[in-house]
């Protein structure tokens, strides 16, 4: 039976269940399998970012912005908006695999909004370095 997105616990088994999906896709798989060489700390710190997205704890350390302007830079600037959407269908439909509730809402909600403000500002990065 699903329940809502609750604890740390339930982020986690999010946050591994989507990269264990995007690591095996053909198009984005090769992105992320060629800059993330220890997974652990990378699963450890993204689920710190969506743990203060949904429940406020203060722990993620980053500039998620930053880093996907140096992914894009480090791939010759060749992330695509598709391959955002790609992201965004992996990040959905594990939600809607695993939970229900609200906060599975909000989680859908702030990936949407995060998906457009982190590729617009990739976008303008590139032109800033032209």
């Amino acid at each position: 039976m699903k329940h809502d997105v609750e604890s740390r616990d339930d982020l986690e088994k999010l946050v591994r269940t989507f990269y264990d999906k995007v690591r095996k896709d053909e198009e984005i798989g090769p992105i992320f399998n060629s800059i993330i060489t220890d997974w652990e700390p990378h699963l450890q710190k993204i689920t710190d970012f969506w743990e203060q997205h949904v429940f406020g704890v203060q722990k993620y350390k980053g500039n998620p912005i930053e880093a996907h302007n140096k992914v894009d830079a480090e791939t010759n600037h060749n992330v695509t908006a598709h391959n955002f959407g790609t992201w965004l269908f992996y990040w959905m439909q594990t939600l809607d695999e695993l939970f229900e509730g609200s906060n599975k809402e909000v989680l859908k909600f702030k990936a949407r909004k995060m998906q457009t403000v982190f590729f617009v500002n990739m976008v303008q990065a590139r032109s800033k370095k032209v």
